[in-house]
């Protein structure tokens, strides 16, 4: 917190503002309940108040705070040693990955503000016994200022729209807002059509980084005046601290609001918000010569170039936290693994980028990981080599197509790369079986049952967790270094929705920055590699037939396609996946809906097959997901179990009240 004040202080900026619950980190979960994340919260709000750094600026900070046995979400702003006020959140957010209401209460009295005791290690500092706590604004020398708390910019009726009214003029808001892919924009038109219908300056500070799970918070910083932009912060880096400045003339949105005549009647009418009175001022009696920011045209970042640099982000904030040596992939030659491995290459050239223009803390934790401290990466090739294996695990089933493209690849970004065979894992762990029961299981191409089938192919998937865990070990002993590597899974989220994995298989790894991904976008991920690192290896992976290369090879060439096997596309389990979570469509809403997204394609009967697939496969393989390796989360449709996706494990898999409805549907049809 600090080296941001001091930036901030430095560039002329008398207000700061940060992100949501910044002093115990928004990912604290059901730490909140122990009485240690106050107590450390307020022993750094007592270190902030001391600080010549926290002096003659106003600073907004976050924390958890216990206020008559309550626990609430709250800001706390100070100035000079004196804390001002306490603010609680109001609106809670309590949908997909967020929890609030199990940790926190909102403050529902409006417009209340109630006197707090405050504990006697902040009575030191500040002189202070009792501060005020509840919904109010401050009034300093030359404006008013109002706080909402991240999920309020979103609510229906967000506090800005009545203090807008009642005279406040700017608007700040902390938030702790994670990366969905395609959802910047969203925050961008919020914060803006704040300050279109009502005038004002609005600011945002949002986390940025790994929080210690599975969400990537994605910066976004901006202020907004009038409903233009006039400052844009980084969405992806690897900056801990990024500051966001913006000198702006209060006149302009005087003027503005001014003419509102709708607005103007409106707040003739308003209920008045308590008011604290600051006796500071953020503006200076002869700044009339200060140049203000002008608006500016918000830069978005391609769905490619999210997945670029997001995941890249959250595993190098992974990586460093983990003090591990860095990644072991199961390289098979496919979309979806040799995605992971560019992700991993987009992080060595962020790497490189940052130590580029002098980011000391990235290249101090760079030679912490690679064990040399006079190391300097330069080239993310050659970054790559120091923390970056690849391992293409062969079978009498792989072709030599595959190999060939897993070790061209690998070429090209620069990983230590090793070939290996399983055969004779496979045969010994076969031939305890056939030793044990008699019998000699095969695959169905020579004439063994679907069980047998199935069976053997999970025997060839579960090798490979295994060895890959035990070269993630040890490699970097055979080679005289020191320290372990963290497993990287490649199961993309169509895949793991529909069940399409061996459980425990090499989807099972430490983590997995592609399991929140379509392939859809994976593959437009790839064209994106082979156009901006110049990575033409993907070339033919690209052009390639999705295959697991499980079954026996026909003439040397592969029979075995995942379509084939899923009995659907990839595309079509995009939409399934998109109707089941985020239009909430059961089997019968999903047959409804897709009758008519379908109609120029299939039949109503076609349909009714195609949605029945679809949910007995997902329920019979729903179990997996209790074993999912920890994904990042890029899209609201992911089935992770753990906290977005809450569901039952164990279905009815015949669906016989809604697959009647279908049918009767049909029938009619």
């Amino acid at each position: 917190l600090l080296p941001g004040i001091d930036i901030a202080k430095s560039q002329g900026a008398r207000y700061r503002l940060g992100p949501e619950l910044e002093i115990c980190g928004y990912g604290c979960s059901d730490h909140y309940y122990e009485s240690d994340t106050l107590l450390h919260s307020f022993q750094v709000l007592a270190k902030l108040l001391e600080s010549p750094a926290t002096q003659d600026i106003i600073c907004d900070v976050g924390m958890p705070v216990l206020h008559r046995n309550v626990r609430y979400n709250c800001r706390v702003i100070f100035l000079n040693k004196k804390i001002l006020l306490i603010r609680p959140k109001i609106s809670l957010a309590n949908a997909g990955n967020y929890r609030e209401l199990r940790w926190f209460t909102p403050w529902n009295k409006a417009r209340h503000v109630e006197e707090y005791f405050l504990p006697r290690i902040i009575q030191e500092v500040t002189g202070q016994e009792t501060v005020l706590f509840g919904d109010a604004v401050l009034a300093t020398k030359d404006t008013c200022l109002g706080t909402e708390i991240c999920e309020e910019l979103w609510a229906p009726n967000s506090p800005h729209i009545e203090m807008g009214l009642d005279g406040v003029e700017i608007f700040t808001n902390s938030s702790g807002s994670h990366h969905v892919l395609r959802k910047a924009h969203t925050r961008v038109d919020l914060v803006n059509s704040a300050t279109a219908k009502n005038g004002g300056i609005y600011i945002l500070a949002n986390q940025k980084g790994c929080d210690g799970d599975r969400l990537y918070y994605d910066g976004c910083a901006m202020i907004s005046m009038n409903g233009e932009t006039v400052a844009q912060g980084s969405q992806f880096s690897l900056d801990d601290v990024e500051v966001l400045v913006a000198t702006l003339d209060l006149e302009d949105v005087r003027s503005y609001r001014a003419e509102i005549s709708s607005r103007n009647l409106a707040a003739s009418k308003v209920n008045p918000y308590p008011r604290v009175k600051v006796n500071f001022a953020l503006s200076c009696s002869d700044d009339v010569a200060v140049p203000t920011c002008m608006p500016i045209q918000w830069r978005h970042h391609s769905p490619e170039e999210e997945i670029s640099l997001g995941p890249a982000c959250w595993l190098w904030d992974y990586l460093r936290r983990s003090k591990q040596a860095g990644f072991l992939l199961p390289l098979s030659g496919g979309i979806d693994s040799s995605a992971t491995a560019c992700i991993v290459y987009s992080m060595c050239h962020q790497v490189c980028l940052a130590v580029k223009n002098g980011n000391a803390d990235v290249l101090a934790d760079v030679r912490k990981i690679v064990n040399d401290e006079t190391y300097v990466p330069e080239d993310p090739r050659e970054f790559c080599k120091h923390i970056f294996t690849t391992c293409y695990m062969a079978s009498e089933n792989s072709s030599q197509d595959t190999c060939n493209r897993a070790k061209l690849l690998a070429e090209q970004i620069g990983s230590y790369h090793i070939n290996l065979n399983i055969d004779t894992a496979v045969k010994a762990i076969v031939g305890i079986f056939s030793m044990v029961t008699g019998r000699n299981p095969r695959f169905s191409v020579y004439g063994g049952s679907s069980r047998e089938n199935l069976a053997l192919q999970n025997v060839q998937a579960r090798i490979r967790m295994v060895l890959a865990y035990l070269f993630a070990q040890l490699t970097l002993w055979t080679r005289g270094m020191p320290g372990g590597l963290l497993v990287l899974g490649s199961a993309n989220v169509d895949e793991s929705l529909r069940g399409y994995l061996t459980k425990y298989d090499c989807s099972s790894a430490d983590i997995n920055p592609i399991g929140g991904i379509s392939k859809t976008d994976l593959k437009n991920f790839i064209q994106y590699c082979i156009e901006n690192f110049q990575l033409t290896a993907l070339r033919s992976i690209m052009s390639a037939p999705p295959t697991a290369e499980l079954e026996p090879l026909v003439d040397g060439q592969v029979a075995q396609t995942d379509e084939a096997d899923m009995g659907m596309t990839y595309a079509e389990l995009s939409i399934y996946g998109k109707l089941r979570k985020i239009a909430k469509a059961g089997p019968y809403s999903m047959f409804c809906k897709l009758i008519n997204m379908w109609k120029e394609i299939c039949t109503p009967r076609e349909v009714a097959s195609k949605v029945k697939h679809f949910f007995r496969m997902y329920s019979v393989n729903r179990h997996k997901m209790t074993t999912l390796t920890p994904s990042y989360h890029a899209e609201n449709y992911s089935p992770d179990d753990n906290r977005f996706d809450l569901r039952p494990f164990l279905y009815n898999t015949t669906w016989s009240w809604q697959f009647r409805c279908i049918d009767k549907q049909v029938n009619a049809l």
